[in-house]
Parts: C-alpha cells; structure tokens; sequence
C-alpha cells in the first residue's frame, strides 16, 4: 500500500515546483497558515534554517467513505507542507483502526478502504514527489523489534484517567492501548513535524512527555483547524453523514448573518479561498449582481451586514466544491480498479448504518 502520489490536478503543485520552496520567512509562513497551533514557533524557524526538507508526518485511520475534510483539506495541507521543502509521510494507520474496532476489527477492509482513500488523493491531485504513503501494519511488521520497545516504552508515560473511571468503563483495553500505538509512529518515521488535527492532543502531548524524557528528537507539532459538521457539530464525521459532505455528494447548510460556527462560511475559508483564492457569487441584479470576492474579510463583512444571503452562498459553495470533486468523481466512474474500491467502500458504509 506504500508508493508515492502521482498525477493529478491540485492547483499550485507545478507552479510551487517551479518557484522551489521560498526563503525561510516563506516556508514559516506557509506551514503556520495550516496550524490553529504550533509548539513551538521558534523551534520550527530553527529547523527549517537547518534541514531543507524535514519530514513531516500525517496519518489517518482508513476505516469509512471520505468527507471532503478529509479528501480536500488534507490535500491542501499537504500540498502547502511541500511547497514548504517537507518530504510528507502519510501514515496509513491500519493497526490503529483495528484496535479501535473499525469494521468490526476486520483488517482486509480497513486496508481495502486504505487503498480506496490514497485513490482520491491521487484523483484530487496529491501529486508530488514529496508525499508517500506508508501502511502502519507493513512497515511495522517489518521493524518490529524497533518499533515494539518504543511502545513499551512510550506506555510508561501515559496515565489513564481514575481507577473509579476505568472500573465503570466499558471500552476494550486496545483502545487505551492505541494512542501508545499511534505516539510511536511519529518516532518510528523520524518526524520532525507532526501534523494532525486539534483533536489529537493526547498523542501530541506523549509524544513531547516520551522525547523529553528519553531525550529523542522532539517532533515539532503543528494542529491544525478540524473542519465543521453540517449540523455544527465541531469535527465533521462520516460516522454521522447527515452532518458530513462526502466527496461524492452535494449539499450543504447555511444560516442567514450568522458568521460564528457557520459551516458554510468555515469551508469558504478553509477550502474554497485556499484552492481557487477566490469566491464567485452569481446572482440576480436586483440582488446585487454577480460578485468575486477576493478575500474572506469581505466576504464576511457582506456576509453579516445581510447584503450577501444564504440562498447565494449555498449554490456558490455548491459550485465550487463540485468543480474540486469533479476530477475525482470523474476518475472513480472512469477507472475500473477505483470504480471497485469505491463500491466496496460503500458497501461496508451501508452495513455498518444498518
């Protein structure tokens, strides 16, 4: 399942490569824009001044269909870590959807959905030299006498909650077991940056108690913005796809003047501007004509003063995020092998609902 991304069409990828990675203002830059926090910013300015393409480590667990904070955000991010001078690890955390459970533990479709999301990338335009996918199970199964003494180790500087906590708790004992897992393929790839979402601060915080106290490398790590629900929910989830848009749907929820917490507005921001640096709005004249906006702050300002609605934000949003999907839907209808995974992906997404 390892392999580095090819062709595609994420906008900038050839342009970034043509310009090389900027100076050391520019790569900070670049790598605070997709951090809510970074710990810490000086430290990141004293390894970009010494290593011109750090690793950079994401991951996730391949255990459901794929939202678009999944397919779309992740690819920018990733785009912009190599824009920066990053050699991007995508970890394919495969053990760690097993302890947790996902697909009833069955480790044949965690990894089949593994191939089915590396698919969209692809499709998307995950296209540099710089990204490469690695499958935790693979890699650790062929390091194990490395990989295994971390855990152990990494496992003596987590504490669980209160002895009450865990007498009432019903969870299997892997899942308190699985952020020591997933701590330790942060040092198993030798990352100097990890980046993963707001909601990863436990595996964020050992893995600083863990270099502090065996005196590794300390990865320096930068959290990034976790994507709304459609409901407002403050992660969007595809256990929940009334609240997710997934990248093969088109819907979306928008309530009038409000800024604070709106999903429509957060993926203008997040994903719209990022990808196109513009936001088209077409509308009738007696509501104002056709509009580009060229920046979120205008954006919000027509957004919240009432001159910009819903009813045209929603069909904007709509039309952007179709014209990104595009080449994925058209790659999954066009192309066998991905035509399969995606059903079979589906499938295990409509028994699991059942």
């Amino acid at each position: 399942m390892a392999g580095d991304a090819d062709s595609g069409g994420l906008p900038g990828g050839e342009a970034a490569e043509e310009m090389g990675m900027g100076g050391e203002e520019e790569r900070v830059a670049t790598l605070l824009g997709i951090a809510e926090e970074c710990d810490t910013e000086e430290e990141l300015r004293l390894l970009l001044r010494g290593n011109p393409h750090p690793v950079c480590y994401d991951s996730f667990l391949p255990c459901d269909r794929m939202t678009i904070a999944q397919g779309v955000l992740k690819a920018i991010h990733v785009r912009k870590m190599v824009e920066a001078g990053c050699r991007v690890k995508i970890w394919i955390d495969d053990w760690s959807a097993f302890l947790n459970n996902k697909l009833g533990g069955d480790m044949e479709k965690i990894q089949t959905v593994g191939r089915y999301m590396i698919e969209v990338w692809k499709s998307i335009g995950m296209n540099h030299d710089g990204v490469e996918f690695l499958c935790s199970s693979a890699e650790i199964n062929s390091r194990a006498d490395e990989h295994w003494p971390r855990v152990m180790g990494i496992s003596t500087h987590r504490k669980i909650g209160v002895v009450r906590e865990l007498r009432e708790c019903k969870k299997p004992t892997a899942q308190f077991f699985n952020p020591c897992m997933q701590c330790a393929g942060i040092f198993f790839l030798e990352a100097d940056i990890c980046q993963m979402g707001m909601d990863q601060h436990e595996v964020n915080k050992l893995a600083t108690t863990y270099s502090d106290n065996r005196q590794e490398k300390k990865p320096i790590l930068l959290s990034h913005y976790l994507l709304p629900g459609l409901k407002g929910q403050n992660k969007m989830s595809a256990s929940d796809p009334a609240s997710a848009i997934f990248m093969d749907d088109e819907k979306a929820f928008c309530p009038p003047k409000i800024v604070k917490g709106n999903p429509c507005i957060e993926y203008i921001k997040y994903i719209i501007f990022p990808w196109f640096g513009k936001f088209e709005v077409v509308r009738k004249a007696k509501n104002g004509g056709n509009k580009t906006f060229m920046s979120v702050e205008e954006l919000v300002m027509d957004y919240e003063s009432g001159s910009l609605h819903p009813a045209d934000v929603k069909p904007a949003l709509k039309e952007a995020i179709n014209q990104i999907l595009k080449p994925v839907r058209e790659h999954f209808e066009n192309n066998k092998e991905a035509k399969f995974l995606r059903d079979t992906v589906k499938g295990y997404s409509e028994v699991n609902s059942e």
